[in-house]
């Protein structure tokens, strides 16, 4: 786990350093700068969290029979059995690392080495021979790539601010700004820059850097026409799901360094620690996160998962202080603009979890895997309201407009939608009462995962928030709070197999009369009781509506003044006011909206200085 750099623009030595230095968060344990030409410039970097093989054998950038080049971030969870195959054909090793096998399997495998992997990883190769970067993110986007490519050079990174950094040529994108308002993150493969982009979750490219040509091309997908079909009895699913997690879990836990698991006390956190305690030979470590305030804390849950699987756990409080705290430097780790709010407890967790382990197993992907959401289940319900005839829902919704009820006024912009796809797309991306909309955010490629016939609505819902919330949202949250910290967390519920799985199974295996992620819960109950977990689902979130009436009162109407708010590209600053005068007075919670302009002001006021917006 680390954070990678490349380039072949001719920066000076100071100034590559400086951009490794930058995030130097992500891999304090070895700066790692090589140039490999000098007259058609190639310039490596690598920041190193030494997780396997620590001997400096294997630091990065790393060179393998002086054919390729590599500078790689993430974990390649079969690597062992991947060096074996790759012995016997003839590949010698000098490290016990796993990028060393990514090295043998490029050289062997070619661009279809990354179907071998079985990983969370980003990695860019440089092919002495073929003369050309040959580079890949994981297929579910765990692990970042950013790249800047203007026909001709080429620059790469974990994290956009080593490219910011030092280039000229960057604007800051009105359409990636108009994004965030609506989804909260700015979707890939966009970036806030219009001349930076991400490489998608599944995809590999190609640059030639004779030609300066750059291919992109997706490798992997999830089956989302729903061809592969488990036709086992709920039992059989039952014991497969058991084998395949029990060997994600297993081969998560291999590490150099100390292991522990993330433990909210939800279904999610609760499977993986149960499964870490089979698999482990130790007594496992699991971290949670304790609010004081009322509504917020589920550290008891936690707290009764710990005892009965009998970990080490630990518990982590977060308090008023700490949390503005963490605000003021949001931007400084969150190099764009992103408003998940839970992204704040997810780095004060890693934070002191650092303090005991340097990796941690997490339960993400539970919910899209298994139909978990609550919003799953207002689906059930909302399509009971679209068989009402389209042309007396037109007549309704305005009447509801007019109510003085917030909720009456939500499900009248609902009614006025044609269909349930519809619908679910304007409560994914927000509203644009707050700001100008074109719905140019709607125009995203994930859309044909959701409005398709292969599947029913349910499994299309699923399989959308796994491309969109899933890979734009929760993994850049998990990926920056622990990487702010040096702390690696890897997620077994993530793995491509049990992916894959989740999908080929019917319905109501997942979801059945009200009962969500059924399948999961009932492996969940064999290792630990279910009467802990009879209680609603709980999110993973910040007091920050209390927060920003009291404690951050007084901050909130500094930073979002009306001059400051003018100074925000593309909102109704009237509007905006509004909602937050109603939020001040507990007429409407608007937190959302609040923490959304917060973060969005920060990063234009660290990050955005001398930049035209486009």
């Amino acid at each position: 786990m680390c954070g990678i750099y490349g380039s072949t623009i001719k920066y000076n030595q100071e100034q590559l350093q400086q951009k490794l230095e930058r995030t130097n968060f992500r891999g304090p344990d070895q700066l790692g700068l090589k140039i490999i030409k000098q007259d058609l410039f190639i310039a490596f970097g690598h920041n190193r969290l030494s997780i396997i093989d620590l001997d400096p054998r294997s630091n990065q950038p790393f060179s393998y029979q002086n054919a390729v080049h590599i500078a790689f971030n993430g974990e390649i969870y079969n690597f062992k059995e991947l060096k074996k195959t790759l012995s016997k054909l003839g590949y010698s090793f000098k490290t016990e690392s796993d990028t060393e096998v990514i090295c043998a399997a490029y050289l062997e495998y070619g661009e279809d080495c990354i179907r071998h992997f079985n990983g969370m990883f980003a990695f860019v190769i440089y092919d002495v021979k073929n003369n050309i970067f040959f580079g890949a993110r994981d297929r579910l986007g765990q692990k970042p790539l950013y790249y800047y490519h203007n026909g001709k050079q080429f620059e790469f990174s974990s994290q956009i601010s080593s490219i910011q950094l030092f280039h000229k040529d960057l604007s800051i994108s009105r359409n990636a700004i108009n994004n965030y308002y609506a989804w909260g993150n700015v979707p890939d493969p966009m970036s806030i820059f219009n001349e930076i982009k991400k490489l998608e979750a599944g995809y590999k490219f190609t640059f030639q850097l004779d030609t300066g040509v750059f291919k992109k091309e997706q490798y992997w997908d999830i089956d989302y026409k729903g061809e592969n079909k488990f036709t086992g009895t709920f039992n059989d699913a039952k014991l497969r799901l058991d084998e395949l997690l029990s060997d994600a879990v297993e081969k998560r836990l291999f590490a150099d360094v100390p292991v522990g698991v993330f433990l909210s006390g939800g279904v999610d956190s609760s499977i993986v620690s149960a499964l870490a305690v089979k698999t482990s030979s130790s007594k496992v470590k699991t971290f949670s996160v304790k609010f004081n305030e009322k509504g917020f804390d589920e550290s008891a849950y936690a707290q009764k998962v710990a005892d009965h699987l009998q970990t080490n756990h630990h518990i982590i409080e977060c308090n008023y202080d700490e949390g503005i705290d963490l605000i003021e430097n949001f931007s400084h780790f969150y190099d764009e603009p992103f408003s998940d709010s839970s992204a704040i407890p997810s780095m004060l967790l890693s934070k002191y979890t650092k303090k005991e382990v340097t990796v941690a197993l997490s339960g993400d992907a539970g919910d899209e895997n298994f139909i978990g959401y609550h919003r799953y289940d207002w689906i059930r319900r909302g399509q009971k309201a679209m068989t009402i005839p389209y042309t007396i829902r037109k007549v309704i919704a305005p009447l509801l407009k007019v109510a003085p009820n917030n909720r009456l006024k939500t499900i009248a912009t609902i009614l006025e939608l044609k269909n349930t796809e519809a619908a679910y797309l304007a409560a994914m991306s927000g509203t644009s009462s707050t700001w100008h909309s074109s719905k140019d955010h709607l125009e995203i490629s994930e859309r044909h995962y959701l409005e398709h016939n292969h599947k029913n609505l349910f499994e299309r819902v699923s399989d959308f928030d796994l491309k969109t919330y899933l890979n734009w949202d929760i993994n850049t949250k998990v990926d920056r709070a622990s990487m702010a910290y040096s702390l690696e967390v890897r997620a077994p519920l993530l793995d491509y197999r049990v992916v894959e799985f989740a999908r080929s199974l019917p319905t109501e295996y997942k979801y059945h009369n009200g009962v969500m992620k059924r399948l999961l819960k009932e492996l969940l109950y064999d290792y630990v009781p279910k009467e802990i977990f009879n209680r609603p689902k709980a999110g993973f979130t910040m007091p920050f509506a209390n927060w920003f009436r009291d404690e951050l009162k007084d901050y909130v109407l500094d930073e979002l003044s009306n001059q400051n708010l003018k100074s925000l590209p593309g909102i109704h600053v009237s509007e905006v006011e509004s909602r937050i005068q109603d939020h001040m007075q507990g007429k409407r919670n608007s937190y959302s909206l609040i923490w959304n302009l917060l973060v969005l002001r920060q990063w234009l006021t660290k990050n955005g200085k001398g930049y035209s917006i486009k």
